[in-house]
């Protein structure tokens, strides 16, 4: 496996108003302090992401199921939503075709089809319910508390009919991954009898990509779990290291960290150009920004602004602020070095100029350019960016993919001086919401909310 990073466009040298040698080897001193953070985590059990990637622990029995049983059914159907949704997500995108997961694809091949129902619009909901056969579909219903709202919702509604169409042969047709131990779905499961998975307790929903949340629908629908796994391995091997320029998670972390709080870079770009990884830039959205966006215990709010793009769809959308806005963005290409197909491109209409030069060459050959010449651009114009390249797409490199990114979080975290494993400003919207919607245990917060101050006047149009 090789995953590369070229940074060249992140340094002053190459771009104006880059990041400076001095301030490059300045990092060092905070790096090794983000370093040490990150070893203490990992020695008090934090960071049980690692574990996932280094024991393989309860494989062989998720492999067993998936390839057994799991293969009775002609549907997957996902329940959950942010980082129990978007790991699948991925997953399903980089190592299975588009085309192929496609509700109104009639047939299908050996493995069955996967949906994720990462939302609770009930247009949504109700389409992928009334297309899909009941008796051949499996639900993963996965929330680690439990008791997700919008999790349990859509649970109850696909029990509900479950049960109505199948009678007592339900069960069958549910598996939930969830804590080891507590928890409303761990309770329904002793009681129902309806298989469970754990997510470790150590680990975090947006961290979870190689747990059960991310193996199971991915070993159901045939992706190669274990070469996942060796790939988180490997890549943890190269960035479990002491030296900065030798460490690509710190490598990534650390000029993010420095083009923000140096330089005001304070939106980073994820930008693949590859349609199999454009799924990477909302999962990627997720672990930057719930683990990096907090408040510092002086009370200062710190944090980066993911984006995601997509090359070359978005050089006619978004690159035009990326080139021209305000200076404060700076953006990461993933790129494929060898790509599993290409078209050429015919030698058609040579008389035309504008259309006589694609003549021969391929798509691959078109993508990579315009890759190309928008970095070149952007650092023309002193914007940063740098590119990430993956030999090619497959179960080893997306693991190490994975591994890399959730690393660097971890780092990054220790640089800006918060926690990346919590996430205390989502926790107020959900309270409220249990206090609108009645939930027994919410006393508490609908007093809170009943006593939010009505604005003296309204606007509105």
């Amino acid at each position: 496996m090789t995953i590369r990073i070229d940074y060249t466009n992140m340094m002053s040298g190459a771009v104006s108003g880059g990041i400076s040698s001095e301030a490059w080897s300045g990092a060092r001193e905070a790096f090794a302090n983000a370093r040490q953070i990150f070893v203490k985590r990992r020695e008090g059990d934090e960071l049980g992401f690692i574990n996932l990637a280094l024991d393989g622990a309860g494989i062989g029995a998720l492999l067993g199921f998936a390839d057994g049983t799991g293969q009775a059914f002609s549907d997957i159907v996902v329940l959950g939503i942010g980082g129990s949704a978007l790991g699948p997500i991925a997953l399903r995108s980089a190592l299975r075709s588009t085309s192929w997961n496609a509700l109104d694809d009639e047939a299908r091949e050996y493995y069955p089809r996967l949906h994720v129902l990462e939302n609770i619009d009930p247009v949504t909901v109700t389409s992928v319910l009334d297309r899909v056969e009941l008796g051949r579909t499996l639900f993963l219903v996965i929330s680690k508390s439990g008791g997700t709202a919008e999790t349990m919702a859509q649970y109850l509604i696909a029990r509900g009919r479950l049960q109505a169409e199948l009678g007592e042969d339900y069960h069958r047709h549910l598996v939930f991954i969830t804590d080891p131990v507590k928890g409303a779905l761990r309770e329904i499961a002793r009681r129902d009898g309806i298989a469970a998975l754990e997510i470790p307790s150590n680990v975090g929903g947006r961290f979870s990509a190689l747990s059960p949340v991310g193996l199971l629908p991915a070993a159901l629908i045939g992706i190669d779990v274990r070469a996942l796994l060796a790939g988180a391995a490997d890549m943890f091997t190269r960035c479990d290291s002491d030296d900065l320029a030798s460490n690509p998670a710190a490598v990534f972390g650390t000029l993010q960290w420095l083009a923000d709080t140096t330089l005001g870079r304070r939106n980073h770009i994820m930008m693949p150009y590859s349609d199999p990884l454009r799924d990477f830039g909302g999962w990627f959205v997720q672990l930057w920004a719930e683990s990096l966006g907090k408040i510092q215990p002086g009370g200062t709010s710190v944090g980066p602004t993911p984006i995601p793009a997509l090359g070359v769809t978005d050089q006619h959308s978004q690159v035009q602020l990326f080139m021209e806005g305000p200076l404060d963005k700076t953006v990461t290409f993933l790129v494929v070095g060898q790509r599993k197909a290409d078209l050429e491109i015919p030698r058609l209409h040579d008389d035309i100029p504008e259309l006589a030069y694609l003549g021969g060459r391929t798509l691959a050959d078109l993508l990579d350019a315009e890759r190309r010449a928008t970095a070149a651009a952007l650092s023309q114009r002193g914007r940063l960016n740098m590119t990430i390249t993956l030999d090619s797409i497959d179960a080893h490199h997306v693991g190490g993919l994975i591994m890399l990114f959730e690393m660097a979080t971890i780092y990054a975290g220790g640089l800006y001086g918060v926690n990346p494993l919590d996430q205390p400003g989502v926790e107020l919207g959900k309270r409220f919401t249990y206090a609108l919607m009645g939930r027994p245990d919410a006393v508490d917060a609908k007093r809170e909310w009943d006593a939010i101050r009505e604005p003296e006047q309204r606007w509105s149009v």
